[in-house]
């Protein structure tokens, strides 16, 4: 069979002709982008972190922050006349100190043997024996003492730094 020349010079042509070029893209992986991003917020959070507790911690320096536990002292009860001289009014209270530090103590097998027991208990006694009933009565009152106490017994007994008191029993008898 006699071959068609246009078909064979058209074939020909076809082979001749470069073939189809196909393009292969790859599909990157979000994976390393997700990682990096994740990588820098953990390092911000962090950051921002560590900039709470470090202003927390220098916060704390002067007292702005809560402070560490310290130690907590109980006092037996205190019944003083006050102040009022129309008055034969007294009180009745109990607390418990909260101490920045303990004393070294003079017996080893008892913690609380540092303390100087006079001298706490004579500043008690003389800031509650100089105190009015009336302002006594109220919750301003109250407070007002607490600082006054906290006031008079860092400044008479200094080695142990009184941060708070705790009142646990109050009795004011007109």
């Amino acid at each position: 069979m006699a071959e068609n020349p246009q078909r064979v010079a058209a074939e020909n042509k076809a082979a001749a002709a470069p073939l189809a070029t196909t393009i292969v893209v790859e599909k990157r992986s979000s994976f390393p982008t997700v990682a990096l991003l994740l990588a820098v917020a953990l390092a911000a959070g962090g950051g921002v972190s560590w900039f709470v507790s470090q202003s927390r911690a220098s916060g704390s320096e002067h007292g702005q922050a809560a402070q560490s536990p310290g130690q907590l002292i109980h006092l037996e009860g205190f019944t003083v006349n006050l102040a009022d001289a129309e008055e034969n009014d007294f009180v009745r209270v109990t607390m418990d100190l909260d101490l920045d530090r303990m004393p070294a103590p003079a017996d080893k097998e008892k913690p609380a043997s540092g303390l100087p027991m006079a001298r706490i208990r004579d500043t008690i006694i003389a800031v509650l024996a100089a105190s009015k009933t009336q302002p006594l009565l109220t919750t301003d009152g109250k407070l007002q003492l607490k600082k006054t106490l906290r006031e008079e017994l860092n400044r008479r007994v200094p080695e142990m730094n009184v941060r708070d008191i705790y009142f646990t029993e109050f009795l004011v008898q007109r």
